[in-house]
Order: C-alpha cells, then sequence, then structure tokens
C-alpha cells in the first residue's frame, strides 16, 4: 500500500470518497516514474519536485497545485475559494475533474520542461 493509500485509508469515512476520486484522477494521468509519498503530511505526486499536493481538511478537500498554477488558471478559479497556492473543494461539492486535470497537466509541463 502506498503512502498516499494509507492516508486516504486513514482520513475520516466521510472524506474518503473524494480523496479516492482525486488520488486515481491524478495518479492516472503521470508517468509511471512520478513517486508518491507525504510531504508536509499531505499526499504528493513528485517528479524531480513536487509536482501537486492534496489534503483532507475538516470541511473541504485541498488541493495545492502551486503558485504558477493558481495564477496560471486565476480566472478559471473564481467559483472556488482560494490562497496563493490552493484551492477548496467542498465536500458537499462534485470534484471538478476537468479543473484538476488542466492543472495537473500544467504542472507536469512545467516541472519537466524546468527539468528537461
Amino acid at each position: 500500500m502506498s503512502p498516499i493509500e494509507e492516508y486516504i485509508n486513514d482520513a475520516e469515512k466521510d472524506q474518503q470518497p473524494m480523496l479516492k476520486e482525486i488520488y486515481q484522477l491524478i495518479k492516472e494521468m503521470l508517468p509511471v516514474e512520478t513517486t508518491e509519498k507525504l510531504s508536509y503530511g499531505m499526499p504528493t505526486f513528485y517528479l524531480t519536485e513536487n509536482l501537486v499536493h492534496f489534503g483532507a481538511m475538516k470541511k473541504h478537500l485541498g488541493f495545492y497545485p502551486t503558485p504558477s498554477a493558481m495564477s496560471a488558471f486565476e480566472k478559471q478559479l473564481k467559483d472556488y475559494k482560494t490562497s496563493k497556492g490552493a484551492l477548496q473543494f467542498p465536500y458537499t461539492k462534485e470534484l471538478p475533474r476537468e479543473l484538476i486535470t488542466k492543472m495537473v497537466r500544467f504542472r507536469l509541463k512545467e516541472v519537466v520542461e524546468k527539468n528537461a
């Protein structure tokens, strides 16, 4: 079992469905050499550097795609509570799969180009 799967299993039962959904969504689009780990106490996907993090908060799932991704997608984030490097997805709403996919792809491209 990966560190991320352990994190999800240890989360509150009502948080697990969304955590599993974002985990599978992100995992399926990344190269096989991507590492799964916990960083800052949160599930993290790593490929020469941290790509994205996510984590279970009391009332929302936190998604941390880095400030560069937040800036690049600023216009698409107006419906969400945000900070410099984070988005909040309430457990009571559907996960915005298309937005997450675009942000993860952006981060992957950014990291690959930076480390080429």
